[in-house]
């Protein structure tokens, strides 16, 4: 079988179902496991990557204004290999290439492949998103082994962290996905947060993220600020941060006075709906509750404070 991810996650799922060997064409982002990033690219972008997050955010807001895609589809490459299965999504238009932008490139092809389209927006959406790349592949019983790992890792972090906020309030987290304009996390994120035993408190679970001003921020009460735009490693978001100016009505939250600041690697653990989430719940728990979970609980270089 040929297969060709046109997201992230995808190309993720995809390996750890053991189906590396067939995967034939990814993203330009397709960059886990390591060895996913030598496939041919078949997404490429139509923005300029190297610029700051303003510029970045107009550049979008222009594109979609004049109702041009953000995504270029090779589709020479496409027809020569000539695929027996794309997975692609419908979820977010920013993240990657959706149908409309494949609907073109179809065109070009001798045999008309079978799409699978990806729209989750909870974690049981991802779960039961990588039992349906396990269906169309074949590869059911393997699925389902991953996603039975997953929930176990998952409820095994929300029992210590339960121990964490018995004598204590769950801290108010705020979930920073971009910083020019604000946007706080959506879709799975909060779920995250609460599942880390912490409450997200402008993020709305299940949803989209959506912008938001400085007051709205100023006026959450958050106690941990998490620096997660959305595509960056912990480092980026880490140096994005030092060159924001704080708004001076931010200086009455906890977050700011005391200093609980943290990016983390969005990019790996929370941006891209695949079998790396559970690893963000524990950068989360970490973070939260420090006392409860130890450095080596979770990936290196995933998290920094700020």
């Amino acid at each position: 079988m040929q297969i060709c991810s046109l997201l992230p996650s995808a190309t993720e799922i995809l390996y750890a179902l053991g189906l590396g060997d067939s995967v034939a064409g990814v993203t330009h982002e397709c960059d886990f496991p390591p060895e996913a990033a030598k496939k041919p690219a078949l997404i490429h972008p139509r923005l300029n990557l190297d610029v700051e997050p303003g510029e970045m955010d107009r550049q979008v807001s222009e594109l979609i204004a004049r109702g041009e895609s953000i995504y270029v589809v090779d589709n020479e490459l496409l027809a020569r290999i000539a695929p027996d299965l794309i997975v692609t999504q419908d979820l977010c238009h920013v993240c990657t290439a959706s149908p409309d932008d494949l609907a073109g490139a179809l065109l070009h092809l001798p045999k008309r492949p079978k799409v699978l389209s990806l729209t989750p927006h909870t974690l049981a959406d991802v779960w039961e998103d990588i039992r349906r790349v396990g269906d169309v592949t074949h590869r059911r019983r393997d699925a389902q082994a991953i996603t039975l790992a997953i929930e176990e890792k998952v409820a095994m972090i929300e029992m210590r962290a339960a121990q964490a906020v018995r004598t204590k309030p769950r801290p108010r987290v705020l979930c920073l996905e971009w910083l020019d304009p604000f946007y706080v996390g959506g879709h799975w994120v909060p779920e995250m947060v609460a599942r880390a035993r912490g409450e997200d408190v402008l993020g709305l679970a299940g949803k989209p993220s959506f912008k938001v001003t400085a007051e709205q921020v100023a006026d959450s009460r958050a106690d941990v600020i998490i620096v997660m735009p959305c595509g960056y490693n912990s480092a980026r978001a880490a140096a994005e941060w030092r060159e924001f100016q704080i708004p001076k009505s931010w200086r009455s939250l906890l977050a700011i006075g005391q200093n609980k600041i943290h990016s983390v690697d969005a990019n790996a653990y929370f941006s891209r709906p695949g079998p790396r989430l559970a690893e963000g719940i524990a950068i989360l728990a970490r973070i939260l509750h420090p006392e409860f979970f130890a450095p080596d609980t979770i990936p290196p270089n995933s998290a920094i404070h700020l």
